[in-house]
């Protein structure tokens, strides 16, 4: 329980909670990540080298990320024929302060608008069997979208769907990937380059259907635009190892952000309530359009009704700070 709370709602009163925490109910939905041993791990899932289409080399690339405070990244170069199917090995650019995921971003099949699918599989092995993709054009009878996905989080990948609002993707098209562990919410370089950086009502949509699958914020850096820093995942694990944080990752025990901190999330039979760093705006989402929202000033924790959201079986945490950045929580489920 956070000790000082500074929330000035506007238009109403912040509830505040002052008893102690063994009195309280015991949460109807699991986020015990938050508060259990280790820590958070800031690494970016989407990144690309002179290996593929980036304009860095792969040891420059994790300098970079390493020098703004990263605890680690994944290089995922375009997994196609036109750069030898790369699966870039970052082990060597590994230290006691930084660690590397080897992944790759694949491609294949064309999706229900022609084009050819992105999608991101983190902690592929790098014998991974590449699909008929000489270049980013579909070609006809090559391995689907589906299939890919599937094989890469059977070799041991954490999939996710990319950047869907730029790839113009339908909503047939995400239901199609059955094998995603998350959707790509927020990539940096989309929204820097074309404003269509944001994918949340993708992953609304599947969350509406009853699909279990996370969100993850990323770059998507190239550094040949301003396109990297912008997004990243806290990965919450014992150790900043390879290992560790992919396990983490495929258990859901993170957040995605663009700067403000989730410190923990306690949802409570009639209440959900959030510590986090400095905000002005706290939202609870759920299915269909139900929400609460709490406005305030440096707030540090709120306290938000469930009244609208007594029947949605999935909510998710969005933080803001006073310049507008965005923290996301995984949906948490009730059901587990």
């Amino acid at each position: 329980m956070v000790a000082c709370h500074h929330a000035e709602a506007l238009g109403k009163p912040t509830e505040t909670d002052d008893t102690a925490t063994s009195d309280r109910k015991p949460p109807t939905m699991p986020t015990h990540f938050f508060t259990a041993a280790g820590k958070f791990h800031r690494g970016n899932m989407h990144t690309h080298s002179i290996r593929s289409d980036g304009v860095l080399d792969p040891q420059e690339v994790c300098r970079r990320y390493h020098a703004e405070g990263y605890d680690f990244i994944a290089l995922t170069d375009h997994f196609v024929g036109l750069f030898d199917y790369p699966i870039t090995d970052t082990s060597n650019y590994r230290n006691d302060g930084f660690t590397t995921i080897l992944g790759a971003e694949l491609h294949t099949g064309a999706m229900g608008n022609g084009l050819i699918w992105h999608l991101l599989a983190i902690g592929l092995p790098a014998d991974f069997n590449p699909p008929d993709a000489p270049d980013f054009i579909s070609v006809d009878g090559s391995e689907t979208g589906a299939s890919i996905a599937r094989r890469a989080r059977d070799a041991g990948a954490f999939v996710a769907i990319a950047h869907p609002h730029w790839s113009r993707m339908t909503e047939a098209d995400a239901q199609s990937i059955t094998a995603a562990h998350a959707v790509e919410i927020y990539n940096h370089g989309c929204a820097i380059d074309n404003d269509r950086g944001e994918s949340l009502m993708v992953l609304d949509h599947l969350l509406d259907q009853g699909r279990k699958v996370n969100l993850i914020a990323t770059d998507d850096a190239h550094f040949n635009t301003p396109d990297h820093f912008g997004g990243w995942v806290m990965v919450k694990a014992l150790e900043n190892t390879p290992e560790a944080l992919l396990a983490a990752l495929k258990a859901g025990e993170y957040y995605s952000s663009q700067g403000p901190q989730i410190h923990d999330i306690r949802i409570l039979d009639d209440k959900i309530q959030v510590d986090c760093s400095s905000c002005v705006t706290i939202i609870v989402q759920g299915k269909g359009t139900g929400t609460a929202t709490l406005h305030g000033v440096s707030m540090t924790t709120g306290n938000l009704s469930r009244e609208r959201l007594s029947d949605s079986p999935w909510l998710r945490v969005t933080v803001v700070d006073r310049a507008g950045k965005r923290a996301w929580s995984n949906p948490v489920w009730a059901s587990g």
